[in-house]
């Protein structure tokens, strides 16, 4: 069975995730095929734009294949591991920077790899039941395929409350904090899909939207900015810890349960992406520690508690975020040549 379908049709080129089974995860191979695509249509002249959406109703993209980045891992096939990500980091940044339209319908769940595919293009649709989130704490890992890039880029210091908690933002949300563009009613999708193909006119995208959904992360943007605005990761932790705000109560657990390691290293990648506010940068911080963090991060824990044996009880190499040194969290985010990305 094909995990996804490209084709083109009308004035459109069609990318549709069909792993719905799998909640439409991506695997390295669909990574692959995407970018194939990207670069066949961009001088194509019968392509003005790209729809990119997926089958089922739970998920337009759950995340990244972690499953098969954990058997490489405990395999030892190291090299194996970086090369996904090299390749996935590279396609995120083609769909960031690529010169015709990208419209993405993104229902249900858009997590982690979801979010590096659905949310970088220049028409990001939401609808009724979209969630988006990166909990790359929860797995030992950070959050990459650029979206540090979209949460340097939030309100205020939202982008280290939702990279630091995993916290999933609703439609309204989204939108709200920059990681979606529109929001079209679930039932208008087959219509607007139809528009795009037969005018390739991406423009009539906001013709066909809806008004705006409620956004309740904006009424916690003054809990979050006094917690989170702190110049240093200790600040924010115990400005956390300290608070008894209901707002901050999903920010408590998760400081509670996330790897004390990935927090840290979250905290220190957004801002330095916010420094230097550009995709590439972005991906680059990211694919240091990504390609680091198989034998020396938490991610083969997180995954084998969270996915594999699913006891949800991970023994992270820290017990508290101030076992984490500094220097250890710099080594992380130093230059390195191999593996190095190209973009």
């Amino acid at each position: 069975m094909t995990e996804i379908h490209i084709r083109k049709e009308g004035r459109a080129g069609r990318i549709t995730l069909t792993r719905s089974e799998a909640l439409n995860a991506l695997s390295h191979e669909m990574c692959r095929e995407i970018e194939t695509a990207l670069d066949a249509w961009r001088d194509d002249a019968d392509v003005a734009l790209i729809v990119m959406d997926a089958e089922g109703d739970r998920a337009f993209c759950a995340g990244g294949d972690i499953g098969a980045v954990y058997r490489s891992a405990k395999e030892g096939r190291v090299t194996e591991t970086a090369e996904f990500w090299s390749e996935e980091y590279r396609m995120n940044a083609k769909l960031a920077e690529y010169p015709k339209p990208i419209v993405s319908l993104m229902q249900g769940f858009v997590m982690g790899g979801g979010v590096g595919i659905g949310c970088h293009g220049s028409h990001r649709v939401v609808e009724e039941k979209t969630q988006i989130a990166m909990p790359e704490c929860g797995i030992g890992l950070v959050p990459d395929v650029g979206g540090s890039f979209l949460l340097a880029e939030a309100p205020g210091f939202l982008g280290e409350y939702l990279g630091i908690t995993g916290e999933r933002m609703t439609a309204g949300d989204a939108i709200y904090c920059g990681f979606a563009d529109h929001f079209v009613p679930r039932e208008k999708w087959p219509e607007l899909i139809d528009v795009l193909c037969t005018t390739g006119e991406a423009s009539l995208v906001p013709a066909m939207a809806s008004a705006q959904p409620s956004a309740p992360l904006a009424t916690l943007q003054g809990d979050v900015d006094a917690a989170f605005g702190g110049d240093t990761f200790a600040d924010v932790a115990e400005a956390v810890e300290a608070s008894t705000s209901d707002a901050l109560a999903r920010a408590r657990a998760a400081f509670a349960k996330n790897s004390p390691l990935s927090m840290r290293c979250t905290f220190e990648l957004i801002r330095r992406v916010r420094t230097e506010p550009n995709i590439r940068f972005a991906l680059e911080m990211e694919h240091r520690f990504t390609t680091r963090s198989v034998t020396t991060a938490d991610i083969v824990e997180g995954v084998r508690a969270q996915i594999i044996d699913k006891d949800r009880n991970p023994q992270w190499k820290h017990t508290s975020w101030r076992d984490v040194s500094d220097a250890e969290v710099a080594a992380f985010y130093a230059p390195q040549d191999n593996p190095k990305l190209e973009f």
